[in-house]
Parts: structure tokens; C-alpha cells; sequence
């Protein structure tokens, strides 16, 4: 089911995009996560497994690479806040086939949420694993690209319901 808000935020008066104002926010815990997936060949998903990948360790790059993205969304996404980030973690896990699920969690006590970084966390971890892997891969697929839950702020929860 989607969801559907009329009352768009980041728009001023005149209807021009402007960063929302969160200062009169209680500040609260928030925590969000966020799924993607890279689906490629098997014999790819066997090399990141074995640690034949001749750029490195696939896994390990594309950890740090979703950590710092998590760090810098605000200077990726137009109208995010900088928030102090107080945590982030992304996992790795596969289907023993053809497909790398990526998953981050990421936490801040602040004023807004942090759905946009855990986002941002998994892309970059998919785009790392792509650049990583394209030599011997390039027909590699990345996505769906979901938020799965978001805790905390005046909207309340949010729990994606798996089909």
C-alpha cells in the first residue's frame, strides 16, 4: 500500500524547495534500516566469496564505503540535515547463488530521522561491490533499494510490510 501526504514539507511559501526547519523538534533515539541487493553471475558471487576479486576485499571496501555514506548523505541529498550520526552497522548476506543482500542500520538521538542515510548506506555499499566487480561482471543488476523500518519521531513507526 502507498502512502500518500498532501502537505509537502520542503516547499516554502513562494513554493520553492527550502531545507525544513527541525529546531522546535524534541530531540529522540531514531533508528532506520535499509535493504538492497546485487544480483550477478555465480561464478561473481563465488570470486567475492574466495577473495578473488583482484581490487580486494570486496566486502570489507563496500562496508566502509556504506559506512562513510551514511556520514555524508547531506552533502549527497539536497534537503538532509547533517545529523550526528551514533552508529552504523552493514551486513552482508547471499542466497548461495546469484544475489548479495546488503543491509544497513543506522542511528542518530537527534531531531530528524535517519531513513536517508540508511539508504544512502546501502547504494554506495552496491555501487562499491558494482565498481568492484565489473571486470569480470558488467551486466550485474543492483536494487530493490528499500527502506525496511524507521523508528522514532512525531510520524511514529514504520514497518515495510514484505510481499
Amino acid at each position: 500500500m502507498i502512502e500518500e501526504k498532501t502537505d509537502f514539507t520542503h516547499f516554502n511559501d513562494q513554493g520553492r524547495a527550502h531545507m525544513v526547519d527541525v529546531s522546535d523538534k524534541a530531540s529522540n533515539k531514531r533508528i532506520a534500516v535499509a535493504a538492497s541487493k546485487v544480483v550477478m553471475l555465480p561464478t561473481t558471487l563465488s570470486a567475492i566469496k574466495q577473495g578473488q576479486i583482484k581490487k580486494g576485499d570486496v566486502l570489507a571496501v563496500a562496508q566502509i564505503a556504506g559506512i562513510m555514506a551514511a556520514k555524508k548523505t547531506s552533502d549527497w541529498i539536497p534537503m538532509c540535515h547533517p545529523l550526528p550520526i551514533t552508529g552504523v552497522d552493514v551486513q552482508f548476506s547471499d542466497n548461495g547463488v546469484d544475489e548479495l543482500y546488503i543491509e544497513a542500520t543506522v542511528k542518530t538521538t537527534g531531531q530528524t530521522g535517519v531513513e536517508m542515510e540508511a539508504l544512502t548506506a546501502v547504494s554506495a555499499a552496491a555501487l562499491t561491490v558494482y565498481d568492484m566487480c565489473k571486470a569480470l561482471e558488467k551486466g550485474m543488476s543492483i536494487g530493490p533499494t528499500i527502506l525496511l523500518t524507521k523508528t522514532g519521531g512525531k510520524n511514529g513507526d514504520y514497518q515495510r510490510e514484505i510481499i
